[in-house]
C-alpha cells in the first residue's frame, strides 16, 4: 500500500502495544490513514479494537509506540478541535436536556455546526427536549452522535455507533457520515454489523489478537477467502458427482437447485458447464465479509458474534 505524503496523513499509528496485567491487548500495530478515508476495524471480541482507538483519542497511553493527528499528538488534535468521536463507554451528562448538551459541545469547538441542523441531521430533534437520564438506548446512541458530529471535527472516531439504533436509523447515520466523508474528513469506526463495514468503509482493518491481520478494500479481504460459491438450477445430478467436480469442496442439493462451494471456482465452473450443459440460473459468488474473517483470524466463535 502507497504511503501518502505527511499533509495527507490523518492517523499514523507506529509500533503501538499495549498490555494490561499479564494480558497483551495490543502488540504492535502500524496504521497510516489517509484524511478523507472512512476506514472499519473489525475483529473478533477482545482483538484490540477499542484499545486502539482509546490511544489514538489520548485517552490511554501505549506502552511503546507513538500516534500523531494530522502531524500533532492526539492531546494537541484534540484541543485544536479536530477529533470528535463516539466510545463504546461513554455516557451523556446526567439531567441535562439533549439540545443543552449538544449546545455546550458546541462551545468547546472552534468551528462547529449549527446545533438546530445537527439535531436534524442526526434525528435527535425529535427528543431534543428530554433530560438525557430519560432516554431510550438507542435515543442515548443518537444524543452521542450528535454531540460528536456538532465540533465539525477533521475526524471521527466512532466505537460500535449504531450499537441499540433500528435499522432505519443505522441508514440515517451512515447518510449522515457519507455527508462528512465527501466533504474531505475522516472516519475510522469500529462495529459489529459487517454489513455496515463491507457497504460504508473504503478500507477494512482486521485486527485479531492485538495485531493488525489483513488491510485493504472489502474487496479484497473477501477475495482472500478461500471458497466461492457457484450455485445453479441441474436436475438429477446425485450430490457425490458433483463433489467429484476438479476445485469443488462440497455440494448440496435442494430440489432441482444445486450448491458449489469451490476451493478453485474458475476450474470447477469450466469443468461443471462442459460436463452438464444443461445446467440453467447460474449465480457465482465471492466469499463473504464473515468468511473471510473467519479465515483470517481463525477465530470462528468470536466471529460468529458479530453478525
Amino acid at each position: 500500500m502507497t504511503v501518502p505524503q505527511q499533509s495527507s496523513i490523518a492517523i499514523k499509528a507506529t509500533g503501538l502495544t499495549k498490555s494490561y496485567g499479564s494480558i497483551q491487548a495490543v502488540r504492535g500495530i502500524d496504521l497510516t490513514i489517509s484524511a478523507g478515508e472512512s476506514v472499519a476495524l473489525l475483529g473478533p471480541n477482545g482483538a484490540g479494537k477499542s484499545t486502539t482507538i482509546d490511544m489514538v483519542f489520548g485517552l490511554t497511553r501505549p506502552d511503546q509506540g507513538s500516534v500523531s493527528i494530522f502531524g500533532q499528538s492526539p492531546a494537541a488534535a484534540v484541543r485544536a478541535g479536530r477529533i470528535g468521536g463516539m466510545l463504546q463507554t461513554a455516557s451523556p451528562p446526567d439531567y441535562l436536556k439533549v439540545r443543552e448538551m449538544v449546545k455546550l459541545v458546541a462551545s468547546y469547538y472552534p468551528k462547529s455546526r449549527p446545533v438546530d441542523e445537527v439535531l436534524r441531521l442526526t434525528g435527535a430533534d425529535q427528543f431534543a427536549g428530554q433530560r438525557t437520564t430519560k432516554l431510550s438506548g438507542g435515543q442515548a446512541q443518537r444524543a452521542r452522535f450528535a454531540a460528536a458530529l456538532v465540533g465539525n471535527p477533521d475526524l471521527m472516531l466512532l466505537d460500535e455507533p449504531t450499537a441499540g439504533i433500528d435499522v432505519e436509523g443505522r441508514r440515517e447515520f451512515w447518510q449522515a457520515m457519507r455527508h462528512f466523508t465527501e466533504s474531505g474528513r475522516t472516519i475510522v469506526f469500529a462495529t459489529h454489523y459487517l454489513d455496515e463495514a463491507d457497504a460504508y468503509a473504503d478500507r477494512i482493518v482486521l485486527v485479531a489478537r492485538g495485531q493488525i491481520v489483513a488491510d485493504g478494500p472489502a474487496t479484497e479481504i473477501k477475495a482472500r477467502a478461500g471458497s466461492r460459491t457457484i450455485r445453479a438450477t441441474l436436475p438429477d445430478v446425485p450430490e457425490d458427482v458433483l463433489r467429484s467436480l476438479p476445485g469443488v469442496v462440497s455440494a448440496q442439493r435442494r430440489g432441482n437447485a444445486i450448491t458449489l462451494v469451490c476451493s478453485d471456482a474458475d476450474t470447477a465452473l469450466n469443468v461443471f458447464l462442459t460436463t452438464f450443459p444443461a445446467a440453467q440460473d447460474f449465480e457465482v459468488r465471492g466469499g463473504s465479509l464473515e468468511e473471510a474473517l473467519v479465515e483470517l483470524t481463525g477465530d470462528k466463535a468470536a466471529i460468529g458474534a458479530l453478525r
